[in-house]
């Protein structure tokens, strides 16, 4: 999709200005959930209390970018594509902001697991769900800053893997409870890593949807599936 150019370059600049902050934001957030997984599969507490310090940056930054797009609503008086350009950074700001939160709750529940030990396959598990979100969560914030609907409607369509991997992984957690009860604190710690971990993946789902719509100026209403035929067929 085309970005059009306003005859009051100022004005552009606070657009341009507006996608990089929401670039920067969302690299943050990528790096804060692969920390935050790496603190948790490690017993790394130090990792983990710089995952908790550095989501006050998050928070900041998020402020910083719904001041401006708000400052812009109210100054520029947007239409068109520039208004859903703004009101999708509001959006897509929250969800990063919601990403920022999820990997600092991951790291304050590791503080709390000493010395856990299980199977290979759970911490295989817990990696690979990781490796998953974070490439989709990648995937969302490339189709936003591309404004690339389709690319989006892939991102909506992978998020079926990652919710079968929690599945997976919480089944898991409840054998390792019943099997042993001295696990049941440790372990519940750990069912709630791996639900923050598939909320990323939730929040990144809907970074992809803000993204369409910034390309389509549609919701992304119908089921994802339906989509992608319809996008194929066009």
């Amino acid at each position: 999709m085309a970005i059009t150019t306003h005859t009051v370059a100022s004005y552009d600049e606070e657009l341009t200005n507006l996608a990089t902050l929401i670039s920067e934001m969302g690299g943050m957030c990528e790096a804060a959930v692969s920390d935050a997984t790496r603190a948790l599969l490690k017993l790394d507490h130090q990792l983990a209390r710089d995952v908790i310090a550095k989501d006050k940056q998050i928070d900041a930054m998020h402020r910083q970018i719904d001041d401006l797009a708000v400052s812009m609503i109210a100054r520029r008086q947007p239409m068109a594509q520039d208004l859903r350009a703004i009101i999708t950074a509001i959006h897509v700001a929250g969800d990063l902001e919601r990403v920022g939160d999820m990997a600092k709750t991951i790291s304050r529940r590791t503080l709390q697991i000493e010395g856990l030990s299980l199977t290979p396959k759970f911490y295989n598990g817990v990696k690979h769900m990781a490796d998953l979100i974070l490439r989709q969560l990648k995937a969302a914030l490339d189709a936003y800053a591309t404004r690339d609907g389709s690319a989006a409607v892939d991102v909506c369509n992978s998020d079926e893997e990652i919710d079968a991997l929690y599945t997976s992984l919480f089944r898991e957690l409840l054998t390792y409870m019943m099997e042993d009860p001295r696990n049941i604190t440790q372990c519940t710690h750990l069912l709630f890593c791996s639900k923050s971990l598939e909320r990323v993946g939730d929040h990144a789902t809907n970074i992809a949807e803000a993204a369409f719509y910034l390309d389509t100026g549609r919701q992304m209403s119908e089921g994802t599936d339906e989509l992608h035929r319809t996008q194929i067929k066009e």
